[in-house]
């Protein structure tokens, strides 16, 4: 963490929405503004057996500008905005192919400018 003199607090938790129950909608939507970070799986992908059935439209992280170097971070907003265009599958499918190609994340943002 980019964090001078503190400490870190991780919290893993899942929600399952779309119960139908108004209290897991309430219980979700306060925790979901407290996180930094939110990843929505997506059952479609799972079901297409697209791993990881991740939706990248949906998921994100708050204060990435304090984690990230600023060089990185343009390259992934590009990246993100590039897989927008694209349905959930094809987006994920693109990125893992194109990670597949490069052993670190910093490999992988400098093989974009190619």
């Amino acid at each position: 963490r980019n964090i001078e003199e503190g400490g870190s607090l991780t919290i893993i938790a899942t929600a399952l929405v779309d119960t139908g129950s108004r209290m897991d909608e309430v219980i979700f939507e306060e925790f979901k503004g407290t996180g930094n970070m939110e990843l929505q799986l997506d059952r479609s992908l799972f079901q297409r057996r697209i791993y990881p059935a991740i939706d990248i439209k949906k998921s994100n992280t708050r204060k990435e500008e304090l984690l990230i170097p600023k060089e990185e971070l343009g390259k992934i907003w590009l990246m993100r905005k590039a897989l927008t265009d694209l349905n959930p599958a094809e987006a994920m499918e693109l990125l893992v192919e194109k990670l597949k190609k490069t052993k670190t994340n910093s490999e992988f943002l400098k093989s974009m400018n190619k």
